[in-house]
């Protein structure tokens, strides 16, 4: 009878530690956000989104001002269209401008919001216009590489000419 009831203790602690890891694991990967705050939602285009997921933070001056709701493609604009849920404590003007931005060298992507300076704020639907798409590091490699190619044939072309 004893060792049945510390059996069934040993049980309850065991679920509620795998509980707690599954908990962490989600949170650490970002597919879980446990906010009960009132949001509202914005949508923002963007021409390249790069490695940017749904469930990324949306940060304005470093603090997580939201979180991306959904991603999705535009057929009409050939765009990714992007939708915002920004908590309603924090407000942002009717222009503010919208970056795709990366955590350190090659760290996870997010949407950084800079405020503008018109009179009237975001309300929930409204589109942000202003839009800076993603940088992607293969793009920067290959365009640096095709620069020194032709650095490198208009040395050639020089040296031939002398």
């Amino acid at each position: 009878m004893q060792s049945s009831r510390h059996d069934a203790w040993v049980g309850l602690f065991v679920l509620i530690g795998g509980a707690a890891l599954l908990f962490l694991a989600l949170k650490a990967g970002n597919l879980l956000s446990l906010n009960f705050e009132e949001t509202y939602a914005v949508t923002a285009k963007f021409d390249n989104i790069g490695g940017l997921k749904a469930h990324a933070a949306v940060k304005s001056a470093g603090v997580v001002v939201g979180r991306v709701e959904a991603i999705s493609f535009d057929d009409k604009s050939y765009q990714a269209r992007v939708v915002l849920q920004l908590q309603k404590r924090f407000v942002f003007p009717k222009d503010s401008s919208a970056k795709i931005l990366t955590s350190g060298l090659l760290g996870e992507q997010y949407i950084g919001l800079e405020p503008g300076a018109d009179d009237k704020n975001l309300v929930a639907g409204a589109v942000i216009t202003q839009t800076q798409s993603a940088v992607v590091l293969e793009s920067l490699i290959g365009q640096f590489i095709n620069s020194k190619a032709a650095d490198a044939g208009s040395a050639a072309v020089q040296g031939e000419k002398k």
